[in-house]
């Protein structure tokens, strides 16, 4: 006699064509039971407080509530582990991996879904509750800080002021109780700290070098080797950084690709 389904799943994600492939792609493994689905937020809820499954996989992406909110609003104790479902968001995913959590990154197929499940069903055999919860916890944490973070910054020169938009910083370097801000060929100063900025840029996307400057890091060029484990960042305008010990490990993500 086969023994029944041990994994009790449920499906999150508002376009319909996607929800049944993933149930589809479920319905193949004799070890899962899909014990729901749910297209918005508020289905999502009821339907994962109701069922209480074994895991979620959740779309990243849906109008109104998305899967961080829908996650915030569960309250469970314990929480279900989660397989996030994203387009392609680089942060996401950067996120998914340092706390632990699978993701599948739109257009997968098959073979990609299954390895996804079988690290699930893996994480489910051996993570207790207690650290799931906690790398949950964090993984929230860091999505509100990067959502909280303005997206433009009031540069005041001389007689005019205007918004400059954070995403248009190539480096930054502190000087006294002032920033050098680079953007192109122009360089604004304004009054401020390199921590002070550091808070209001998105860190998927801006690494604080050392003590006194951070860099986009789309607008790195090249590292290189240096004394004592450092290095020598050069970025696409020539300038030359040194990426000092104290920092290396603000970003492991981009280390772990060196």
């Amino acid at each position: 006699m086969n023994s029944l389904p041990t994994l009790r799943v449920f499906v999150v994600d508002d376009e319909a064509p996607a929800r049944k492939k993933v149930v589809r792609f479920l319905s193949r493994d004799p070890d899962v039971s899909v014990v729901g689905e749910a297209a918005n937020g508020r289905e999502a809820i009821r339907g994962i407080r109701q069922t209480r499954p074994d895991l979620v996989f959740l779309d990243v992406q849906m109008p109104g509530m998305d899967g961080f909110d829908i996650i915030r609003s569960l309250d469970m104790d314990p929480n279900p582990r989660v397989v996030f479902v994203t387009a392609h968001d680089e942060y996401a995913i950067q996120a998914f991996d340092v706390h632990a959590f699978g993701y599948l990154l739109k257009p997968f197929d098959e073979s990609r879904f299954k390895k996804v499940l079988a690290d699930a069903k893996r994480h489910l055999s051996k993570d207790g509750e207690a650290e799931v919860s906690a790398n949950l916890k964090r993984l929230l944490a860091e999505v509100q800080r990067r959502q909280q973070h303005p997206a433009r910054l009031l540069v005041q020169q001389k007689d005019r002021a205007f918004f400059l938009p954070l995403h248009k910083i190539d480096w930054a370097e502190s000087e006294r109780n002032y920033l050098n801000l680079h953007v192109g060929d122009q360089t604004y100063t304004i009054r401020g700290t390199i921590e002070g900025l550091e808070e209001k840029l998105d860190p998927s996307h801006f690494l604080r070098l050392n003590r006194s400057s951070l860099v986009r890091i789309d607008f790195i060029r090249e590292l290189q080797n240096w004394f004592h484990g450092e290095y020598k960042v050069v970025l696409q305008s020539g300038a030359t950084l040194t990426w000092t010990r104290r920092y290396l490990n603000r970003h492991p993500e981009l280390l772990q690709k060196l």
